[in-house]
């Protein structure tokens, strides 16, 4: 395709054109842009200087403006993969570092695997998946814990295939990963003792839940009972204790900030998911009130950008409503999509934190 037959049009009326004006490196995943007048094409975070803007046009890829004829600039390098590219797969190297250890890594390791100095690699790990590389690896070795139990595996041999090399510090840390012994998950719950409440708010009917870890469930509905059969499926052999006076004060404390959710809630929780969801979660708990963030900015916060649906049913599996703001994510459009507890009531979430952020 010649540059003359490109079709024009106004990229002032194209959003791409603003990332742009504002060399924003976020959009370099995103589109290349060209401009007729030098044949040359770049990112949008290039520094060159700025082309007349009916001299611009846009594609989704390098490859695209190139067959188009374009030659790739020598300062921004389009062609090659971005920064962000280049960090996240030295993420994802690092997680599989970690999935296949029979230890957790030492950070120094992990470290100068990928070529970076402990802190820098630190904060690099935890600003793509949410976690620190101890939870993470945490994280999955639980995960694995679960399986192994959930798939039939006795405890002695799930501990081993979880990557534990002594049952003593599966059962030290068991209390971190799974909530309750090895065992006591096994039975489903068994001697686990779960305290919970059911009262109303604005949103209606909500259930409370907390373990010795912390918050494990808030759950909003319309049916009381409805909420009590989610609970009781969660923690099928558990001992649930209602009616406690002394966990009122809990009961009030969340249901005061679902009304007022600037109050914050400064209450331990106990997330309990798989490494992929805990990183979800953790990115769902650093969105400002009275924003909101599509499913695809989520994924890309995470690292992961082409796991949208991945996102979409980590924010579905998520028990601990409000806590864990998973209503704060809609369309890219800014529509709303599915909420376990109602599209309603993602929309009085939502207009509720709006306000309170004026």
């Amino acid at each position: 395709m010649s540059l003359s037959s490109q079709s024009t049009f106004d990229p002032l009326q194209d959003s791409r054109w603003k990332a742009v004006v504002e060399r924003d490196a976020i959009a370099d995943d995103h589109f290349v842009y060209a401009v007729l007048t030098t044949g040359i094409f770049c990112r949008p975070s290039c520094p060159s200087r700025r082309a007349k803007p009916e001299n611009v046009r846009f594609f989704a890829r390098a490859d695209e403006a190139a067959e188009a004829g374009f030659r790739p600039c020598l300062r921004c390098k389009p062609q090659a993969a971005s920064l962000k590219q280049t960090q996240a797969q030295v993420i994802i190297d690092a997680c599989k570092q970690i999935e296949a250890a029979e230890e957790l890594p030492q950070l120094d390791a992990l470290a100068s695997s990928a070529g970076l100095s402990p802190f820098h690699f630190h904060r690099l790990f935890k600003q793509h998946t949410g976690l620190t590389p101890r939870a993470y690896g945490a994280a999955r070795r639980a995960e694995k814990l679960r399986a192994a139990l959930d798939g039939g595996s006795d405890v002695t041999t799930a501990i081993y295939e979880a990557g534990f090399n002594a049952s003593s510090r599966a059962y030290d840390q068991a209390n971190e990963v799974l909530g309750m012994t090895p065992g006591a998950y096994k039975r489903g719950g068994t001697s686990a003792c779960i305290h919970f409440a059911i009262g109303t708010c604005a949103l209606g009917h909500i259930l409370v839940a907390q373990s010795k870890r912390g918050l494990c469930a808030i759950l909003l509905g319309d049916e009381p009972d409805a909420l009590l059969k989610d609970l009781q499926d969660r923690f099928p052999k558990a001992e649930l204790i209602g009616a406690d006076p002394a966990f009122e004060e809990t009961v009030a404390a969340v249901i005061g900030f679902v009304e007022a959710p600037r109050i914050g809630l400064d209450l331990p929780l106990d997330i309990r998911g798989t490494a992929f969801q805990e990183r979800v979660w953790q990115a769902l708990r650093n969105i400002p009130v009275g924003k909101t963030v599509s499913y695809a900015d989520l994924a890309a916060q995470i690292g992961q950008p082409s796991a949208v649906r991945a996102v979409a049913g980590a924010c579905a599996a998520n028990a601990l409503a409000v806590a864990i703001p998973c209503h704060r994510v809609v369309r890219t459009d800014g529509s709303l999509s599915g909420y376990r507890w109602g599209l309603e009531r993602k929309r009085a979430l939502i207009d509720r934190e709006a306000q309170a952020a004026r």
